[in-house]
């Protein structure tokens, strides 16, 4: 009889393994859906701003429009592109056309003066730094995620509940040369 309770505690201590287990998955992908989340939330800010910013370069600048149509284009392609890879790719185009807008800026001393470009330049700025941060934590959040997935013995449990590894939020390389190249400065 003793053999019989051995066994039931042991089928019960598995079955609170893979309670635990599960539960701690569901957990980790609700934690990425949210970081997901706070990255749309930034993205959607960073998208509303443009428009303002291609009006107010228009004002100044209105005969590049090669360089206004591609950021108009750009901004359109992130809006419409969904998942963490085609948004990355979206973005990172997105990114290197606003910096040929802001290089155009340039050369324009009075639009570089105007309060409402430095405004919304310095806005973007902001929204930027928020918008790597949530990109940080999301990625950090797909980790753990896609961690606890492949790690035994989540990597048994993790089908039964039709959990997938899942993707990064990453800025193909060469859109990121653009991004993180720094500015030219000239006091001449």
């Amino acid at each position: 009889m003793s053999g019989f309770w051995i066994f039931i505690a042991a089928v019960g201590a598995i079955g609170l393994f893979v309670v635990f287990t599960y539960n701690r998955i569901v957990a980790l992908n609700q934690r990425a859906d949210q970081a997901f989340a706070d990255v749309d939330v930034q993205l959607k800010q960073r998208h509303d701003l443009i428009p303002n910013l291609v009006e107010t370069v228009k004002g100044y600048a209105s005969h590049e429009k090669e360089t206004l149509d591609a950021v108009i284009s750009a901004r359109n392609s992130a809006v419409a592109a969904s998942g963490p890879a085609q948004q990355g790719a979206a973005e990172g185009a997105l990114g290197a056309a606003l910096g040929r807008l802001f290089a155009l800026a340039e050369a324009y001393p009075d639009l570089k003066a105007n309060t409402n470009f430095l405004e919304l330049q310095r806005e973007l700025s902001d929204v930027e730094n928020k918008l790597a941060a949530a990109r940080r934590f999301f990625n950090s959040a797909i980790q753990e995620f896609n961690t606890i997935i492949e790690q035994i013995p989540g990597n048994f449990i993790a089908p039964m509940g039709g959990f997938k590894k899942r993707e990064f939020f990453e800025i193909p390389e060469g859109s990121r040369a653009a991004l993180d190249a720094p500015p030219n400065v000239s006091f001449n």
